[in-house]
């Protein structure tokens, strides 16, 4: 089945040297879709269904610039926070304030244009392994951002010693037992892609178990983080753990 990628970018130099990068980048037969500007992506993608979130044969992914003639990148990431397909931003902006709304409108992975040919192929094959796209200054970026929010954040140690002790065997809350968790509306195969990725299977091995190719599991596990109203692979293994699944 051949992948439909849709390329949303101004600029034709770079709309060609983003499509040589996707045709190095996957093994499976791939469209590619050119768009110059907003308008133009739009009506490409209202093709494939109405208002664009379904049909048969949709958009698996989307490159999407974000400084266009007609406004920006992040409008049509906000439009399409349903559309069942992984969103990459390709800019030259690597700053915070690019970054982070982008993230934000839903965007699935964040690359850099001015990063060499072989480094966007790497990143963007790691749609195929389960892993996020994003430029190697943009991870750098992210774990920094992070790791100084979560230094900012950690509580205060607890006070140690026998006073401690003292108040601990006086005063101790009882440790809340959660509830098992229903797995709601999930699908026979839902399930048993949520079984494989628990386990830490990539995407690329589900489909050779499954027997499908890696963009439909890629499909099932965007449906399966919405239902379940999560936005990573930990969080759906915990509640796979509390099922039993795992």
């Amino acid at each position: 089945m051949t992948v439909k990628v849709l390329i949303l970018e101004d600029n034709p130099v770079a709309r060609d040297f983003l499509s040589r990068v996707l045709r190095e980048s996957f093994s499976d037969p791939i469209s590619i879709t050119e768009a110059g500007d907003l308008e133009t992506a739009r009506a490409q993608i209202a093709l494939t269904g109405p208002q664009g979130l379904h049909g048969a044969d949709p958009f698996k992914l989307m490159l999407v610039d974000l400084e266009l003639p007609d406004g920006n990148g992040l409008e049509l990431l906000a439009e399409l926070t349903q559309y069942p397909a992984t969103k990459v931003v390709t800019t030259l902006y690597s700053d915070d304030d690019h970054l982070f709304p982008a993230l934000q409108c839903g965007a699935d992975g964040y690359l850099l244009k001015e990063d060499r040919f072989e480094v966007l192929v790497e990143e963007l094959r790691k749609i195929v392994l389960g892993q996020p796209p994003l430029s190697p200054a943009i991870a750098r970026r992210l774990l920094t951002h992070f790791r100084h929010g979560a230094a900012a954040e950690a509580p205060a140690p607890a006070p140690v010693g026998n006073s401690a002790n003292a108040a601990g065997n006086a005063g101790a809350r009882p440790v809340p037992i959660e509830k098992p968790v229903d797995l709601p509306h999930l699908t026979p195969r839902e399930i048993e892609v949520l079984t494989y990725l628990s386990k830490g299977f990539t995407i690329k091995e589900i489909a050779n178990l499954m027997g499908i190719k890696w963009f439909t599991v890629n499909d099932h596990i965007k449906s399966i983080y919405r239902k379940l109203n999560v936005s990573s692979r930990a969080e759906a293994a915990v509640l796979a753990s509390k099922q039993g699944l795992v």
